[in-house]
């Protein structure tokens, strides 16, 4: 199999326009600093994970994504449509990860790349039920479709979905996204 392409899915660090829940407690600086310092950490660890990476963007110009992070990135943006069709747009064998997630290692991606040698998906669960991780080794739509984006649910309706096309996805470890103050209070080195 052709190793997978990891796809990050990003938004140029802009007040107000990232972290957004955040902003309430910290302000728009404060929370754009956040969301800088995780995408750093995401980007870090991309380049080390040895695996060819891109960076999806939205809300931003790739070229000035690129100028203001690495002339050295592949940057493209993510496309039109909810996050669902921006997800689906990416080709396959592919990780797909956002850039909110400070447990996120090199062996997690690793482990991955390696899960979908014998799964044709691998999730990492978010502890808020979502998942900080989608791998897929071929093209399913139907994981993407109508899904109630940013809700307890998705990690388990994707399993869900899974399971009614008789696919047993390989399971990495739960890990926590920052999203809000209570998240962040766990990760003081991002705040």
């Amino acid at each position: 199999m052709i190793s997978p392409r990891l796809s990050i899915f990003a938004r140029l660090p802009e007040p107000g326009k990232v972290k957004t829940r955040l902003i309430p407690a910290l302000g728009a600086e404060a929370a754009t600093a956040v969301y800088e310092a995780l995408l750093l950490h995401t980007l870090e660890v991309a380049r080390s994970s040895t695996l060819d990476f891109e960076v999806r963007v939205t809300g931003g110009d790739p070229d000035a994504f690129r100028e203001r992070f690495g002339s050295d990135l592949c940057v493209a943006p993510q496309g039109n449509g909810d996050l669902g069709a921006r997800m689906t747009a990416v080709g396959p064998p592919s990780l797909i990860i956002g850039s909110d997630c400070p447990g996120l290692g090199v062996s997690i991606l690793q482990s991955a790349a390696k899960a979908l040698e014998s799964h044709r998906i691998v999730l990492g669960p978010a502890t808020d039920g979502g998942y900080y991780l989608i791998g897929l080794r071929d093209r399913m739509p139907w994981l993407f479709e109508n899904m109630a984006w940013s809700t307890a649910e998705v990690f388990a309706e994707t399993r869900r979905r899974s399971a009614e096309r008789g696919i047993d996805p390989a399971i990495l470890p739960e890990l926590a996204d920052i999203d809000t103050p209570e998240d962040l209070a766990q990760w003081p080195a991002f705040r």
